[in-house]
């Protein structure tokens, strides 16, 4: 095969039961793209051609709706009595599968790393109406260290859809105990699902060992899973904790939401850093603390996800300059904690907090050869967010949109102040 409609084929990537994936260029995008096809052997009768009719149409209509880093994109679906394909992200690192055997387990840190990704992809789906139904490692691709993205979303309940929804589906060793007896399905059937998915990466083995699927889904509603810590020791008690309460069967004991869920993983991954006392910042951290400072308030995750990978963080010492005055600089600084100190020629302008951000002059003027009009120094530990001009240049329309608000309501605050010291003078 050459060619998939407008599609010029580069090589088979695999097949399964009833569809095989390509990798693909998109000429006018000119990017790679993966496009799996549809079987025709999967649409010869009745009942398997409604089925997969149903999955198809469901996976495509999500066409454009989840953009989220962490979600593999769908570009383009075609539905024809020849050929039935959709094009989708090409994710490089293959899927997370390998790594559930105990001899290729993954370090518990990257575990937990990873995991949390998963929650605020789920979370974001979720608040579009999505809940996914079948995560499983196959349906999760790795790219780099700890980088993911979720895909398959055929077997999705579409929550603000009015169409039937295809009920019965998924993978048994995956799912909770509400899918099982199919009740109606919140969020926590996929909370269900990925704590299984974080006991198969951190242990090598599933919760429950059974040689046919009725065992298995007896198991799944009756019986409690050995705690994975009993499995690999190393596993800290905390995260033993949240995997177990993760698969809760009763849901007012699972996790409420994929908040409460990411926060626990969070946390973990702080301890774990001040333990070792690192310098490092793991995404984790990074994403709390943009969500908790002031001046990303209107930013939604995924632009946070942005924001993160255009930025560099930085541990800063008490009394360490960071800008100088008559300087000329091409970026700006928010700090996610700490305070500063604003000097000019000497004498105190100001002191700033968590969440301010300063040298933004140089975004605003968007003038190269701009000097700074001050010092700024630290007078604490400091968190030093930095950014670049020319990285931020290369950022989405929304998210630059986002920080000529943010920019604006500062400045505009500043402003007001300034007036207020002149009136009282």
């Amino acid at each position: 095969m050459e060619k998939i409609g407008k599609y010029e084929v580069i090589k088979k990537l695999g097949e399964g039961a009833s569809s095989e994936v390509y990798l693909c260029r998109d000429p006018f995008a000119d990017r790679e793209v993966a496009i799996k096809v549809v079987f025709p052997d999967s649409l010869a009768d009745a009942d398997n051609r409604n089925l997969f009719k149903k999955l198809f149409i469901t996976e495509a209509s999500l066409a454009g709706k989840l953009a989220h880093p962490h979600i593999v994109q769908i570009h383009d679906a075609v539905l024809d009595e020849g050929i039935s394909y959709v094009v989708m992200d090409y994710v490089d690192g293959g899927t997370l599968e390998p790594h559930c055997r105990p001899d290729a387990l993954l370090p518990v840190d990257r575990v937990v790393e990873i995991i949390f990704k998963c929650t605020r992809a789920l979370d974001f789906a979720n608040r579009a109406g999505v809940i996914h139904r079948d995560i499983k490692p196959a349906n999760i691709l790795l790219h780099g260290e700890t980088d993911i993205k979720i895909s398959d979303f055929g077997s999705a309940l579409i929550t603000t859809s009015m169409v039937t929804q295809v009920s019965g589906i998924g993978s048994p060793a995956y799912m909770s105990p509400q899918q099982i007896k199919e009740h109606p399905l919140t969020l926590q059937t996929d909370i269900y699902s990925l704590g299984v998915v974080m006991y198969q990466l951190l242990t090598g083995q599933l919760p429950f060992q059974a040689s046919n699927n009725f065992s298995m889904l007896y198991q799944i509603t009756n019986v409690e899973p050995q705690p994975p810590a009993s499995l690999r020791p190393e596993i800290p008690p905390a995260v033993d904790w949240i995997v177990r309460k993760a698969m809760q069967k009763e849901l007012e004991l699972r996790y409420q939401d994929w908040d409460e869920f990411s926060n626990d993983l969070a946390a973990v991954i702080s301890r774990e850093q001040a333990v070792q006392n690192t310098e490092e910042f793991a995404d984790s951290e990074k994403f709390n603390i943009l969500r908790g400072l002031p001046f990303f308030a209107n930013f939604s995750d995924a632009e946070l996800w942005e924001v993160m990978r255009i930025s560099s963080w930085e541990y800063s010492k008490p009394g360490q300059a960071l800008m100088f005055e008559g300087q000329t600089g091409n970026f700006f600084c928010l700090l996610a904690s700490g305070e500063v100190k604003v000097m000019k020629q000497g004498k105190l302008l100001n002191i700033l907090s968590a969440g301010e951000c300063f040298g933004e002059m140089a975004y605003v003027s968007r003038d190269a050869g701009s000097e700074r009009s001050a010092d700024v120094v630290t007078l604490s530990d400091a968190r030093v967010i930095t950014i670049y001009n020319s990285d931020l240049d290369q950022a989405s329309d929304v998210c630059r949109h986002k920080f000529d608000r943010a920019f604006m309501a500062i400045l505009v605050e500043r402003l007001s102040l300034s007036n207020t010291r002149l009136i009282g003078v």
